[in-house]
C-alpha cells in the first residue's frame, strides 16, 4: 500500500514539475523579448567582468614598464626625477595618474608619499600616503608609520600616535611593530600621557622581548616611572 501511494505521489509531482515546465516555456514563448533582454544583461555582465580584468592585467603590465626608471631615479635618490618623470619616462605622479587602479598605480602612492616625506613636504607626503591600500604584511603598515612621522614633524602629536598605534596594530610581526610600538610611546610622551607612553613600552617588553627596541622600551618606560 505505501508502495503504491509512492508511486502515485511521484507521478503528480512529476505532472506537476511538467505543467510548470510547459507554463514557463507558454511564457518564454509569449514575451521572446524580455528573455533577449535578460540574456542580453547576463552577456553584458559577464563580458564587462572578463573584460575589465583583461584591461587591468594589461594596464598592470603597462604600469610596470613604465615605473621601472623612477623607481631607479628613486633608489638613486634623484628624488625629482623619480616623481616628475625626465621627458622621456614617466615619474611616479604620471603613474599614479595614468594607472591609478592597478597594483603598480597604487605603490606608485607609496614612492611618491616617501619621497615628499624625504623632502619634508610633510602634507603631500600624507596626501600619498594615505592613498596607498593593500594587504600586505610590511609595506601597509609601513606607510601607517610614514604617516605617523610626517604628523610627528608638524609637531601634531595627537595623529602621530594615532597613526604609530594602526601601524603597530596591523598585522604584527617582531622585526617591525616593536618600532612602531617604541614612536607611539616617544608621541604619547609629547602629549604628556605618561600612562598611555608606559603602556606602548610595556607591550614592547612583554611580546617583544627579543627585539632590538626592548632595551629602549625598558629604558624609557623606567624613567616615566621614575618621574611619576
Amino acid at each position: 500500500m505505501a508502495k503504491k501511494e509512492e508511486k502515485k505521489d511521484l507521478l503528480e509531482n512529476a505532472e506537476i514539475i511538467q505543467e510548470k515546465i510547459e507554463g514557463i516555456e507558454h511564457w518564454a514563448e509569449s514575451n521572446p523579448k524580455i528573455i533577449i533582454g535578460v540574456v542580453a544583461v547576463i552577456v553584458l555582465i559577464v563580458g564587462g567582468y572578463f573584460g575589465w580584468n583583461y584591461y587591468i592585467d594589461s594596464q598592470e603590465a603597462e604600469a610596470q614598464k613604465e615605473m621601472f626608471q623612477a623607481v631607479r631615479y628613486f633608489e638613486a635618490d634623484s628624488l625629482n626625477l623619480a616623481f616628475n618623470g625626465d621627458g622621456n619616462n614617466l615619474g611616479f605622479k604620471q603613474i599614479i595618474e595614468e594607472f591609478g587602479r592597478t597594483p603598480a598605480g597604487n605603490l606608485a602612492s607609496y614612492y611618491a608619499g616617501v619621497i615628499h616625506l624625504k623632502q619634508g613636504k610633510f602634507p603631500l607626503a600624507i596626501y600619498y600616503l594615505e592613498d596607498y591600500k593593500a594587504n600586505d604584511l610590511l609595506v601597509q603598515p609601513r606607510a601607517y608609520c610614514l604617516i605617523g612621522d610626517a604628523y610627528m614633524e608638524q609637531k601634531d602629536f595627537e595623529n602621530a600616535s594615532k597613526w604609530y598605534n594602526k601601524a603597530s596594530g596591523y598585522k604584527p610581526t617582531k622585526e617591525f611593530t616593536p618600532t612602531y610600538l617604541l614612536k607611539a610611546g616617544l608621541a604619547y610622551e609629547k602629549l604628556n600621557q605618561k600612562e598611555k607612553a608606559i603602556e606602548a613600552y610595556q607591550k614592547i617588553i612583554e611580546k617583544f622581548w627579543e627585539s632590538s627596541e626592548v632595551q629602549s622600551a625598558k629604558k624609557y618606560k623606567a624613567r616615566l616611572e621614575t618621574n611619576s
